[in-house]
């Protein structure tokens, strides 16, 4: 009996000791939680470097000169004598229209003319014979007159009888009636000549309309290029009525590309003639080509309600990697600086969670307002302004704040002055901040609990009975 009741106390010991022991680790533990719920930050130095102000956008490649070679004529596709990427001259023959139609067109306007030719020598031929019967009929009275006035001098003289005297007096009327029958006659014949030259004209210029027809069913490049589209196959019919078909698309200098992009209006007033640029494209998406800012188009583009401006940039392109129609993903470089003072921007977003709190207090907007009148030049009471927009290669300095930490641990505003930015870090053009100082990025804390004993202590289970 005495050693069962020995056996229950020893045992009774070892739970004690354990539970101390639990006791024990979960109050170190819940000092640890303590201790560890204290705030934390993360901070980074402000130090010196380089910063790049870009815009980015989106754009096509294409080539500098692309030349539409379409058809003026009607017709069936005869042979092709170029295709995609050929190489091709001025003046060569890429493709054939069937030229039978104009052909026969050229030899009926030819018989057409040949005939109006005949025409213009009959016209000739007849106005010739008229002045010839003009010339007799001019005889003719001249003939009729003088024996008109011999046979007056010898009525006077009763030498012959009046029969006489009316006969060459009807013969000289009719003379001269002839006379001028045939010049009616001539002016008719010059009229007929005219009417002849002019259908002769008329014919002549159908042919050549028929010849310029027949040429151009010889399809020919008009610069020297490369064909990037051939939009035809053989045996194709085309038709020229309402406007010229595309048959080839030529590049006339892949050496010289440009890409054609589309900045937005909040960004177009930033941009300037001259800047230099980067891209880069899917097909090399290690390689960054570069380029100028060639022309800026005034022309809007207005898709849903937003408006973009067309940039074009200028690109060198001897190697040939770049071709037409290549999606480029594009940055042209507004302002570069190196060896300024420089924050990260993560410091400008960073606001400490009582000045949260405050807001609605109106701390904070007091704090804004007192940024506003900086930035708008106002000082002391006498409203005195100053000019607190600077530009230094296109960019406008605005005011922010950053947070430090104090000796005792706790979060300081500073009130600064940014210049330009790359999206990661932002230069730091005045204001009370040196090279090496802390800034505040984050608040972190370890986790204070975990559950819902995290808080208080654990439960400390009493020994069995």
């Amino acid at each position: 009996m005495k050693m069962r009741n020995r056996g229950k106390r020893y045992l009774v010991t070892i739970a004690i000791v354990i539970l101390f022991i639990l006791i024990g680790g979960s109050l170190f533990y819940w000092l640890i939680s303590q201790e560890g719920s204290n705030q934390k930050f993360r901070t980074v130095k402000v130090e010196r470097g380089e910063i790049t102000s870009t815009v980015t956008a989106t754009g096509t490649i294409n080539p500098v000169i692309t030349v539409l070679v379409g058809s003026q004529i009607s017709g069936t596709i005869k042979a092709l004598y170029a295709d995609f990427n050929s190489r091709v001259k001025e003046g060569e023959v890429i493709a054939q229209i069937d030229p039978a139609i104009f052909e026969s067109q050229v030899d009926q306007a030819k018989a057409t003319v040949a005939t109006e030719q005949a025409n213009v020598a009959n016209a000739q031929a007849n106005l010739q014979n008229i002045q010839a019967n003009l010339v007799k009929a001019e005889v003719s009275v001249s003939d009729a007159k003088k024996t008109l006035d011999r046979n007056l001098q010898l009525m006077k003289m009763s030498a012959i009888a009046q029969a006489g005297l009316d006969t060459s007096q009807a013969n000289y009327d009719s003379a001269v009636a002839q006379r001028e029958a045939s010049k009616a006659q001539l002016n008719v014949a010059r009229s007929q000549i005219e009417s002849a030259k002019a259908q002769l004209e008329r014919t002549r210029a159908a042919l050549k309309m028929a010849e310029i027809n027949l040429r151009y069913a010889t399809i020919r490049s008009p610069v020297n290029g490369v064909v990037i589209s051939r939009n035809v196959d053989v045996g194709q019919t085309v038709a020229a009525s309402l406007q010229a078909p595309t048959l080839f698309t030529i590049a006339k200098d892949l050496t010289q590309m440009q890409v054609h992009t589309n900045f937005s209006e909040a960004d177009i007033g930033r941009i300037e003639k001259g800047q230099e640029a980067s891209f880069t494209v899917d097909a090399y998406p290690e390689r960054t080509f570069r380029g100028r800012v060639s022309e800026i188009r005034n022309a809007p583009t207005i898709v849903q309600n937003v408006v973009t401006y067309d940039v074009v940039i200028q690109v060198d392109n001897k190697d040939l990697k770049l071709k037409p129609g290549m999606t480029a993903n594009v940055s042209v470089m507004i302002a570069h600086k190196e060896g300024v003072l420089r924050i990260p921007n993560a410091a400008l977003r960073y606001r400490p969670e009582f000045a949260k709190t405050t807001i609605n207090d109106g701390v904070v907007k007091e704090e804004k307002r007192s940024q506003r009148r900086e930035a708008s030049g106002e000082r002391g009471t006498g409203g005195q302004k100053r000019e607190n927009r600077q530009s230094e290669q296109g960019e406008e300095r605005k005011s922010a704040r950053v947070w430090v930490l104090s000796s005792a641990g706790q979060p300081v505003p500073v009130s600064i002055m940014l210049g330009i930015t790359d999206g990661t870090f932002s230069e730091v053009v005045s204001g009370d901040l040196k090279e090496g100082a802390e800034l505040i990025v984050e608040e972190t804390s370890k986790k204070k609990n975990q559950g819902t004993n995290a808080s208080r202590l654990p439960f400390m289970p009493g020994p069995r009975k």
